[in-house]
């Protein structure tokens, strides 16, 4: 059976190609996003649909610098406690209504006080927003907050209609209403994710798509078998070891940049009763099981040495890399000692969750087979992505193999994940002198400064372990020949203004 035909059969999406008319653009996703809901949602996929789907007050450009989006302008306050944002005049939502001052302070309010919100902690230095003008918001803080920028440059800022937030409620997700260059016709969770040109939007000359269908196949090779035979346009994360081919391939086209994230391993240390295990319990045995992996091989073996390997959540090279500590080797005689000290009886047995794609399975398998020789027996639970998460969020899991895309400001990439109220800290992981560091430099603006205070973390982090930081990953990109315009980013969403063919 060819792949295309596979595809077509598993997915139930018989005839992905009669399904698209001639402007529509279908690209492949390695995940299904979560909710659709900007509050509630938490996977690097749901940022490839929000791009088109909702504006943001702020965005980014290709350097990743802050750029205007839905606010065209800002300023600060002397005393960095006030934020006031001019906002884009003659823009409407998706049902009609006006996107303005009091449109904005309603989503912000809602990301904020919402019980299922994810942007607490993000927008959790806010003490007040005030529609301070039609078009101009006005945003008072508790304290200075040199993150707030970045956090409106990505969800905590996409803007919807509060309108229809209000009425949906928490399922909000399952229509969204937005403000994007296209707005949402029709979901088949696990099969497709349609959205519709929006003619009325503020800037829609540049968007060229009558619809963008999003199909999301975790199987790589199946997602490069469809761009190959057209019956997808682009697909998102091509696995390195095809990168060789789609080089090779004069019908293709790849694009490779660098991401600003990290993949590792998140450890349960403290929700619910699957913590109190040898592996959540003492920090001895996660500590061994960081020295078990060797993290060089696992490049080589499973990425084709394309990736960056790493030990924290910055990457080596970067501002914010502590050299203080280099990449580990691996010492299974160091790691062994370390669970004779901790007096813990071997075979560890214990279960890694891993999305149901090949490359996670890979690197699994990897880690479970250099982990067994120094006393682990990992078992793998495959599940798909979005149940993943729900089932870290539910403390129903001993350890997770799992990702970050990244944010510009430092603060996003781990406050969230070792923060004590982070939004995406699954593994309740708790340490009250992390919580005052993260504090404390979220006020400074000096990047230094800043980067001293996250060596400190650094420092606990290292013998705490409540994530085990493994490699760095670049985002290729193939697409059908015939695109243009099209240009990667570091955070790995794809853009379509201005993309053609």
């Amino acid at each position: 059976m060819k792949l295309t035909t596979f595809l077509a059969t598993a997915l139930g999406t018989a005839a992905i190609g009669g399904m698209a008319a001639a402007a529509d653009l279908r690209i492949g996703l390695n995940e299904d996003p979560d909710s659709l809901d900007p509050a509630q949602s938490r996977t690097f996929v749901s940022s490839l649909v929000y791009e088109s789907l909702c504006d943001r007050l702020l965005n980014t450009n290709a350097d990743m610098e802050i750029i205007p989006e839905l606010a065209t302008g800002w300023a600060w306050s002397d005393d960095g406690r006030t934020l006031t944002l001019t906002l884009r005049e003659g823009v409407t939502h998706h049902d009609g209504t006006p996107f303005d001052a009091q449109s904005a302070r309603r989503v912000l309010e809602r990301n904020m006080t919402m019980q299922e919100s994810r942007r607490k902690a993000e927008l959790g230095s806010i003490d007040r927003v005030e529609a301070t003008g039609d078009h101009e918001l006005t945003i008072t803080l508790t304290a200075p907050d040199v993150t707030l920028l970045a956090q409106l440059a990505h969800h905590a800022g996409r803007m919807y209609s509060p309108d229809a937030a209000d009425t949906a409620g928490a399922a909000f997700g399952r229509a969204p209403v937005c403000s994007g260059p296209y707005a949402f016709a029709d979901r088949v969770e696990g099969d497709r994710i349609v959205l519709e040109r929006f003619a009325d939007h503020w800037d829609a000359d540049q968007f060229h798509y009558d619809r963008v269908i999003y199909l999301p196949i975790p199987d790589t090779t199946v997602r490069l078998a469809n761009v190959r035979s057209g019956d997808l346009d682009i697909i998102e994360r091509t696995a390195p070891a095809d990168v060789p081919g789609v080089r090779a391939d004069d019908r293709l086209q790849l694009f490779e940049v660098p991401n600003i994230g990290y993949q590792g391993i998140t450890i349960n240390v403290g929700n619910g009763p699957r913590a109190e295990a040898p592996l959540g319990a003492d920090a001895r045995v996660r500590q061994a099981l960081s020295l078990s992996i060797d993290r060089q091989a696992l490049n080589q073996v499973v990425f084709e040495g394309e990736y960056v390997v790493g030990n924290q959540w910055a990457a080596p090279g970067t501002p914010y890399y502590d050299d203080r500590d280099p990449i580990p080797a691996r010492d299974p005689d160091a790691a062994r000692a370390l669970l004779a000290e901790a007096g813990v009886q071997t075979p560890i047995r214990v279960e890694m969750q891993i999305g149901n794609n090949p490359i996670a399975q890979q690197v699994g398998q990897v880690i479970q087979a250099m982990a067994a020789e120094t006393g682990f027996d990992i078992s793998l639970r495959a599940t798909e992505f979005a149940t993943l998460l729900s089932e870290n969020v539910a403390g129903n899991f001993d350890m997770s193999l799992q990702g970050w895309s990244g944010r510009i400001d430092p603060d996003a990439n781990i406050h969230p994940f070792v923060g004590s109220d982070g939004a995406n800290n699954d593994q309740h992981y708790r340490n009250a002198e992390i919580d005052a560091l993260l504090a404390q430099a979220r006020s400074e603006p000096d990047t230094a400064a800043r980067k001293a205070l996250y060596d400190q973390t650094r420092d606990i982090l290292k013998q705490d372990l409540p994530l085990i930081y493994l490699y760095h990953i670049k985002y290729f990109y193939t697409m059908r020949q015939g695109i243009e315009g099209f240009e990667p980013y570091a955070d790995g969403i794809i853009r379509l203004r201005g993309v053609s063919g």
